[in-house]
C-alpha cells in the first residue's frame, strides 16, 4: 500500500518541493512546451511530470533531473534559482499588467521627473 510521502514530511520541506515544482512548471510554460511532450522527451509518464510540477515527494530525484534537463538543457537543481532564464524573464514581462488606458497630459506632467 502506497503511503503519501508529503504527509510524513515537515511543512517547510513540503513547501520547498512545491516551490521547485512550480518553478519547473513556469520554465516549461515559458518555453511553450506541453507537459506531455516534455514527459515523453524525459522518458517519464505525463502523470509523473504532473507530480513533479505539483511537488510530490515520492517522485525519484532522477526523474526530476531528467525532466528539468529536457525543459531547460544545462540547468540543474543546485543552480535552479541562481541564473535568470531568458524565456522565464520574457514570460514574466508578458504577465505584467498593462494599463487599460493612457495617462492624460496632466498626469504625464505629474509623473515626469
Amino acid at each position: 500500500m502506497k503511503k503519501a510521502q508529503n504527509l510524513s514530511m515537515p511543512a517547510h520541506l513540503t513547501q520547498g518541493l512545491k516551490d521547485i515544482g512550480e518553478h519547473i512548471a513556469r520554465l516549461r510554460k515559458a518555453r511553450r512546451l506541453l507537459q506531455a511532450e516534455a514527459a515523453v522527451r524525459a522518458n517519464i509518464s505525463r502523470e509523473t511530470a504532473s507530480r513533479i510540477e505539483h511537488g510530490d515527494a515520492a517522485v525519484a530525484i532522477g526523474q526530476i533531473v531528467r525532466y528539468l534537463d529536457v525543459i531547460a538543457p544545462g540547468a540543474n537543481l543546485s543552480r535552479l534559482y541562481e541564473t535568470q532564464d531568458a524565456a522565464l524573464a520574457l514570460l514574466e514581462t508578458s504577465e505584467k499588467r498593462q494599463r487599460a488606458r493612457k495617462l492624460s497630459p496632466q498626469a504625464l506632467k505629474h509623473y515626469d521627473f
